[in-house]
């Protein structure tokens, strides 16, 4: 993968520098910038037009959702990953209806967050696993995504007992 550079939004401190620790296992992955509000992100990615923007929903100022339909307009190169402890279906939902390519579940992460960045950064769609359902119509299905949707990657499902 070539070289990726990323701006991390996320207000809770902790949670963001165990993402920005986790992106920066990968040389090719290089931060760019942080952000804790949707103001600043939206600020932030106008003037870095990062690569990737991986944004938690809750966000204070201006939620992730809001400042993800603004920053398409202002970079719209960047590409979005959603990476949130948010999990009812109407918010995954429409966090990928904002143009987003991927979200992953914040209990997923430390599994999840460098397949989906990998992902994201192809051009692929992204879905936390326990998350899939919420994926509006056939998308839901694991059988036919493939075959549907060739680019919707969908993390897989934990075994029984995990």
């Amino acid at each position: 993968m070539p070289s990726v550079r990323v701006l991390v939004v996320e207000d809770y401190e902790p949670f963001r520098r165990f993402v920005c620790s986790t992106l920066a296992k990968r040389t090719e992955i290089h931060i760019v910038g942080e952000a804790a509000d949707g103001l600043e992100a939206v600020q932030k990615a106008e003037e870095l037009q990062p690569d990737l923007i991986l944004f938690d929903v809750g966000l204070p100022t201006l939620n992730g959702i809001e400042a993800a339909g603004r920053i398409g307009k202002l970079s719209p190169e960047s590409k979005i990953l959603f990476v949130s402890q948010e999990s009812s279906a109407d918010v995954v939902q429409e966090a990928l209806s904002s143009g987003a390519l991927g979200y992953v579940a914040k209990t997923h992460a430390g599994i999840e967050l460098l397949a989906a960045v990998d992902a994201v950064c192809q051009g692929r769609r992204f879905v936390s696993a326990g998350l899939a359902g919420h994926v509006p119509g056939e998308l839901a299905d694991r059988q036919v995504h493939k075959r549907l949707h060739p680019d919707l990657v969908l993390a897989p499902q934990p075994e029984a007992g995990d």
